[in-house]
């Protein structure tokens, strides 16, 4: 699913119950993350909840794209995984880079409606998305 999808949906739902509702079966549908991928080096620190986030630099074109795939220990979480990697996964890394995630995630407000523990967890999961898309360029 697509970002602009994401936010469409979210302007959409005027209730934070059922944005709430939303966000989890986002992160229902995540692609599944590999039990023997949830290691200490995919660790996302910073975060409450456990975070794992798998990656992978590939080149498309001669452009090194980059492929994220996540899992939590907590539903809400699997979900706000689940917006980023739309965000984010399979595009190339400068675009990855040079995106300012939090821009977007204001769209949907969630900084508004998510615990201060959420959010810095949030924030600590698009700096480690966007440290990956650095290496990928300096690699």
């Amino acid at each position: 699913m697509s970002i602009d999808s994401i936010i469409e949906d979210f302007n959409f739902l005027d209730d934070w119950e059922d944005r709430y509702r939303y966000v989890i079966e986002l992160g229902k549908g995540l692609e599944p993350l590999p039990v023997d991928k949830h290691t200490d080096e995919n660790k996302v620190p910073g975060c409450v909840s456990q975070v794992w986030l798998d990656t992978t630099v590939f080149e498309q074109d001669g452009v090194r794209h980059i492929k994220f795939v996540g899992d939590s220990d907590a539903l809400i979480v699997r979900g706000l995984i689940a917006i980023l990697i739309s965000l984010y996964s399979g595009r190339p890394a400068q675009e990855i880079r040079d995106t300012d995630a939090l821009a977007v995630l204001r769209q949907l407000q969630l900084d508004e409606h998510l615990s201060q523990q959420r959010s810095n967890g949030l924030h600590s999961m698009v700096a480690r998305m966007q440290a990956e898309a650095e290496n990928a360029l300096v690699a």
